[in-house]
């Protein structure tokens, strides 16, 4: 994966069109045989790994990546989701969107879909891409020298005028998966 990162970071994501924060980022992608399982398909966790390589592809494009970097910042996923549809197959092309859903007062939720192109429109060329998967994130900045990056400074450094609330759902969502702070106890305990 460390090799999708780096063609998408430092060659592939350079060449596409700049973004603003609220454009959907779209990052094309080809199903390898390194990416799939026994059963001959993509396999559920290269969905994420994958999802990965496509925020950066958007963090360059939309100027993220080297605000992060002149600020020694970094993104952390605190929480991901993903709901399958259809299965991905060897060499199929696709492409996952992704966009900025919003901000609650510690993270930035993003929404990533896998997506083909629609056979299904009778005219043979296809329709509106048709979604394989879903994935939705909760990230965090930090700072390298230590500590997280507050919200109010990410929006502040990000020139964002006005607020992204995110839907109720995802809200409680993100409140509902939460682990404890990485400096309070988390016990293994099973009910």
């Amino acid at each position: 994966m460390i090799f999708r990162t780096l063609l998408h970071v430092l060659f592939l994501a350079r060449r596409k069109p700049d973004l603003t924060h609220d454009e959907v980022a779209r990052t094309n992608f080809i199903t390898l045989p390194t990416d799939l399982d026994i059963n001959r398909h993509m396999n559920n966790g290269v969905y994420f790994s994958i999802m990965d390589v496509a925020r950066f592809d958007m963090l360059v494009r939309n100027g993220v990546w080297q605000m992060m970097r002149e600020k020694a910042w970094y993104p952390v996923v605190a929480s991901e989701t993903i709901t399958f549809r259809k299965s991905l197959s060897l060499w199929q092309r696709f492409t996952i969107e992704s966009r900025l859903v919003g901000h609650d007062d510690k993270a930035v939720y993003m929404e990533q879909r896998f997506v083909r192109p629609s056979t299904s429109s009778g005219n043979g060329r296809g329709g509106e891409p048709e979604v394989y998967a879903t994935g939705f994130i909760r990230a965090r900045f930090l700072r390298k020298a230590g500590g997280t990056v507050p919200m109010n400074e990410i929006v502040e450094a990000l020139g964002v005028t006005d607020a992204h609330g995110i839907p109720e759902w995802l809200e409680r969502w993100g409140t509902d998966v939460a682990l404890p702070p990485t400096r309070a106890e988390a016990p293994s305990v099973w009910h």
